[in-house]
């Protein structure tokens, strides 16, 4: 069902357009991730839609009377409101109907006029459907989950709003906007500010909601997980693509294939054509020259393609340290009472790439310190290996002087060997070009001064890379592209990030702080996230195990000639022989395989309604081969 619709939407600033005359559909259960390089006016656009910024042209259209809301960015909570209260304010107007329902059904205990008794007993019934329909009877239910989900304690609950930090009254917003459920939702960096284990319920309640949604977000990780559609702001105009991000880069990447070589085939056959007319200008081949130039004119031209990208970021070459960059052993940093984590032991080969993640305040930096000789840990050892030569990038891009210039800032220190022409091609290998690299620090956006301060580590030969959350300030794009260059740089990284898809496309090893342990993981962040769901599914079915030895079903007397005989298991589905399953199953993965297949292609990206048909028909595809999983485990278990 259509829910929002936008027809040649046009907004700019000073006469340049930061989008134009662009249109799309939002319908429901579709959970679009909106991308596009850092300006290109994605929040500018989110703004029209909310009705708190007005187009310059074009037309938006809330459909079939539909719903929409917003992340609120300011916090502004009634006096003496508890965090419960203000969280359960999102429900207001459907309490307003529990309410008058009370009411009715109150005046119908004590009615005895008939006629009044019947209009009063079908408002009953339409106000129990309302209620009913929207779960109102467990709207308590509901913000306790919420308000946990993002975070909260439960004896935060009675607590006055307007006592909690900044960031965690963005959480009761956000909390607020998800329990009002409308029918179209905005957000704007909704992980922003959250830990891993809030961000992982977040993913998971978004993705199981049918609203429509429109989320801006630098989390890539995030968008893979809730997102099934995608749209690209780029050069002023909208590009919708299907499925993931993940789908998305790939999608996006082939389209600009196929068009680059769309673009070169009919530039090489234009080449050949005003070639042909050149030297067939004069003589008797003119009157066909002249067929050839007014061909040419009805030519519609293809524009060359252009693609969203980073700076192309690469590190120097560097010298070979010893095999084993780092050895600690047993090692523990407490202060006073505050144990941050105790012996914790590993080695970093030369050449690895090691990923930290953790919590805010659970010693990730605590541990770079250490490593780096800068602070003493309580007890334990490090060994560094010999010829190592680190470079550390701290939060805060301390190493870079805010008074400089860019190249200045940036250049060694009594070095002769450089000149002013390699540091410019240095910093261009960084992406920073031009009149920008004369500029002083402090002027530099987070991003370019993140990408300057990488310059800075090259430079000094660092073959060992410290890096604590170098991707905070960078975009999409500049990410990826330092993902890339980290993935070629012949030294070792050491980094610490809480981007989990950073963490996948770069590590090989990982330390992960969490629940006052650490723990060391071979491999990369999917690596951990696969043991923790084992361990949580050991977990649960261990603790379900205690549950029925702790409540053994009672045998009925009857039955007292059977005890000690196990009862064989009801069945949920109908008798079925296994391999008519197997059949079933292949037949329905087959399906998938052809339909996920099917959306990649032009002809079906390209035309909305057959896209929104395959998505469905893959969606009822997928829940019938889980179902039929079910029934296979069942008849394999039973049929014997």
């Amino acid at each position: 069902m259509l829910l929002l619709s936008c027809t040649n939407l046009s907004r700019g600033y000073d006469a340049t357009p930061l989008f134009d005359e662009v249109s799309f559909e939002i319908h429901v259960g579709e959970r679009i991730g909106f991308v596009g390089p850092n300006g290109a006016g994605k929040t500018t656009l989110l703004k029209c839609l909310a009705g708190i910024d007005e187009p310059d042209s074009g037309k938006i259209t809330l459909h079939a009377g539909a719903r929409l809301g917003t992340l609120v960015q300011v916090a502004e909570f009634p006096t003496g409101r508890t965090l419960f209260d203000e969280a359960k304010s999102a429900f207001d107007e459907l309490m307003a109907t529990q309410k008058e329902f009370e009411r009715v059904a109150e005046e119908l205990a004590t009615c005895h006029d008939e006629i009044r008794r019947k209009q009063l007993s079908e408002k009953f019934d339409r106000l129990t459907e309302v209620l009913r329909h929207h779960d109102a009877f467990e709207l308590d239910h509901k913000v306790e989950n919420v308000l946990s989900g993002l975070g909260f304690k439960a004896e935060d609950f009675a607590r006055d709003a307007n006592t909690f930090s900044g960031g965690q009254q963005r959480r009761l917003l956000l909390a607020k906007l998800l329990l009002s459920a409308p029918d179209v939702m905005l957000l704007d960096e909704p992980s922003n500010h959250l830990d891993i284990d809030t961000t992982r319920w977040l993913e998971n309640y978004l993705a199981q909601q049918g609203e429509g949604m429109l989320i801006v977000s630098h989390d890539r990780y995030f968008l893979d997980k809730v997102t099934n559609k995608t749209f690209e702001l780029h050069q002023r105009k909208i590009t919708s693509y299907p499925g993931s991000f993940h789908q998305y880069v790939r999608l996006r990447d082939e389209r600009y294939e196929r068009q680059k070589k769309e673009y070169e085939s009919q530039r090489e056959y234009i080449e050949k054509q005003e070639e042909y007319i050149r030297r067939a200008h004069y003589g008797q081949l003119a009157k066909q020259a002249q067929s050839r130039v007014k061909a040419l004119d009805k030519v519609e031209r293809i524009e060359q393609p252009t693609k969203v990208s980073g700076p192309h970021i690469r590190f120097s070459e560097v010298a070979r340290s010893g095999d084993n960059v780092f050895h600690v052993e047993d090692l523990t940093k407490r202060y006073g009472d505050k144990l941050l984590f105790e012996n914790l032991s590993f080695d970093v080969p030369r050449g690895k790439r090691l990923g930290i993640m953790g919590a805010n305040g659970c010693g990730k930096t605590t541990l770079l310190r250490i490593l780096l000789g800068d602070e003493e840990p309580t007890s334990g050892e490090v060994q560094r290996g010999h010829l190592v030569f680190p470079g550390y990038l701290d939060q805060h891009l301390a190493l870079l002087n805010p008074e400089k210039s860019v190249m200045r800032a940036v250049w060694p220190d009594d070095d002769p060997q450089h000149t002013e022409q390699k540091m410019r091609d240095l910093l261009g290998a960084f992406g920073l070009h031009g009149e920008i690299v004369e500029q002083q620090v402090k002027f530099l956006s987070g991003g370019e001064r993140s990408r300057a301060a990488l310059a800075k580590l090259t430079v000094n030969g660092a073959n060992l890379l410290i890096l604590d959350e170098p991707t905070n300030h960078l975009d999409i794009w500049a990410c990826d592209s330092l993902e890339e260059a980290l993935k070629a740089y012949e030294g070792t990284v050491i980094v610490v990030s809480h981007d989990r898809y950073f963490l996948n496309r770069v590590v090989d090893l990982l330390i992960v702080f969490a629940e006052g342990t650490t723990e060391v993981v071979y491999g990369n962040y999917d690596t951990y996230e696969l043991l923790r769901q084992a361990r949580e599914k050991a977990a649960s079915e261990k603790a379900g195990n205690r549950r029925q030895q702790a409540a053994p079903e009672a045998i009925n007397p009857r039955d007292s000639g059977s005890a000690g005989k196990a009862a064989k298991p009801k069945r949920k589905f109908p008798f079925r022989k296994v391999p008519d399953l197997e059949a079933d199953i292949a037949a329905a993965e087959k399906k998938i395989s052809d339909l996920e297949a099917a959306m990649q292609t032009p002809d079906v990206y390209k035309d909305a309604t057959r896209m929104r048909d395959t998505m469905k028909d893959l969606e009822t595809t997928k829940d019938t081969l889980a179902r039929l999983y079910q029934h296979w485990e069942e008849a394999v278990e039973l049929n014997g």
